[in-house]
């Protein structure tokens, strides 16, 4: 006979922690009780300040109200991200939300546009994105559904976020669930004889008891790794970045609804513009560059006044080899690290909760279901790594030792299959569930320079004329829906701006 779970031990809070215990009590409705251990003692990594707009279907889920989460965070509008100096120095794009111009109903968009500008007659790609024409705009709404097919309803959306702030809202939110949060550091974990963790012990002495065990503890590890053993697989080959310099600064000038990320010689610098300050970090490769060069370097290049000291971290990219062993699923940082070039980090939390609703286990633990839980975290990861090692490898800088290294390293064979099909004709396969869109595929390749011999053969049964027609309109329309918004600052101040004397951390 089946015997359900009774009690849930979460190991850590932060961002990892909280969205974990939130959603869990949520989803099991008070018929397991969810447990959450943390210490005040242990500060949080607080790197993962962009979101993408999955983020948007994890607050629904627990019924949060947009406006009052963007206050209590502190938080501005994302529309994508812009990529300075990353093909080349001097080159700039988007990668932007959404989808560009309008699906015909034989081809992609893209197709049509790859068409015309291998023949010279294409404006800009991004001219035909309502995200991207509104961000270079400073510009932002939310989409109105109600205008059907205007580049109005389309906009897509996400959010810039003090994560330290999150994290506390989603306490306050889990704890009227009835999430039980206890105060102490973990020290160590007792086993069962079958090799599962029966409790783990605080440094008072006291011990907390449960049937599952969640490790969001951080690079640390605690159960996953210490306790466990659980193997870890390193990405640095593909992925050398390794450690980053951060620092809050004072607000720039703008509020920008976009993120910013600058290539450097041995890394890339993120810009991060929030309510009440702007969040900085440098991620970079400690073989080509030291901690006070790198930490020199950043400053430099602060938009406002810094207020604080800069803070080194260490990281390596790369994941457990197992997610989930025995009765302990690693989430957030404990799991594996992708550094945050394209905002993963706290998408990565959100999905793995997800597939931990969906494989919630019993008291028996069924190998299959961890199996599969395990084979999904694994896919999920290596579309996003290899993603990720596409802006790092299409590139013609060789400036430094660090670039000479990421154009001419080796590709995972999943990658330079995406990258042959692209070269050869401007397809784009997108397999399975994997995260990122043929449109944000399309964005990268075509903003770091990476150019098609070919177009879709299909996109030559339409005159010229009509094809031009259609990118001209298109365009027109998404300047004139531009035109109508207000700017992403008077649009937080209307709907969602913070209290001044709102606590900050």
């Amino acid at each position: 006979m089946q015997q359900n779970l009774d009690t849930v031990v979460i190991v850590g809070g932060g961002t990892a922690g909280w969205m974990t215990a939130a959603a869990l009590a949520k989803v099991t409705h008070g018929r397991v009780t969810i447990k959450l251990v943390e210490s005040e003692e242990i500060a949080t990594v607080g790197v993962g300040e962009s979101t993408i707009p999955m983020i948007r279907h994890f607050n629904q889920l627990l019924g949060i109200d947009e406006n009052e989460f963007m206050r209590a965070t502190q938080a501005t509008f994302k529309l994508g991200i812009e990529f300075r100096d990353w093909g080349a120095i001097g080159d700039r794009y988007l990668h932007a939300f959404g989808q560009i111009g309008h699906r015909s109903t034989t081809l992609a968009f893209h197709h049509y546009w790859l068409r015309m500008h291998q023949a010279g007659l294409a404006p800009d790609l991004w001219a035909h994105s309502i995200n991207a024409a509104a961000a270079r705009a400073h510009r932002f709404m939310r989409a109105d559904t109600s205008l059907g097919h205007s580049p109005l309803a389309e906009i897509v959306h996400a959010f810039h976020i003090d994560a330290s702030l999150y994290a506390r809202y989603l306490r306050r939110h889990a704890e009227k669930l009835g999430v039980q949060r206890t105060e102490g550091r973990v020290l160590d974990a007792q086993l069962q004889e079958n090799g599962h963790v029966r409790s783990v012990r605080l440094a008072s002495g006291a011990q907390i008891e449960g049937e599952l065990f969640i490790d969001c503890s951080g690079f640390r590890g605690l159960l996953i790794g210490q306790t466990l053993k659980t193997g870890y697989e390193h990405w640095n080959h593909w992925l050398p970045c390794d450690r980053a310099v951060v620092v809050p600064s004072a607000s720039g000038p703008d509020l920008l609804p976009f993120t910013r990320a600058t290539a450097r010689p041995a890394g890339w610098q993120w810009r991060i513009g929030l309510q009440h300050r702007t969040g900085n970090g440098h991620v970079y490769s400690s073989q080509a560059m030291g901690d006070d060069e790198a930490a020199a370097l950043l400053m430099r290049n602060l938009d406002g006044e810094a207020l604080a000291e800069p803070r080194v971290l260490r990281f390596e990219s790369g994941r457990r080899r197992k997610v989930w062993n025995r009765n302990v699923v690693a989430i957030g940082l404990a799991s594996g690290f992708m550094e945050p070039l394209e905002s993963t980090s706290i998408h990565l939390v959100q999905s793995a909760i997800a597939r931990l609703i969906q494989f919630f286990p019993d008291q028996g633990f069924n190998p299959a279901d961890i199996a599969e839980f395990n084979r999904q975290s694994d896919f999920e990861t290596e579309r996003i790594r290899d993603f990720l090692i596409l802006h790092y490898h299409a590139t013609t800088r060789s400036d430094s030792a660090f670039w000479n290294h990421c154009r001419n390293m080796d590709l995972p064979d999943t990658l330079r299959d995406k990258l042959d099909l692209w070269r050869a004709s401007g397809r784009i396969a997108r397999h399975g569930d994997e995260l990122f869109s043929e449109v944000g595929w399309l964005q990268v390749l075509h903003g770091q320079g990476i150019r098609p011999a070919a177009h879709h053969p299909l996109a030559d049964a339409l005159p010229q004329s009509e094809i031009n027609d259609y990118l001209d309109d298109t365009r027109a329309v998404i300047q004139r829906c531009v035109a109508q918004m207000p700017s992403h600052a008077d649009f937080i101040q209307a709907h969602c701006a913070a209290a001044k004397d709102l606590e900050t951390c």
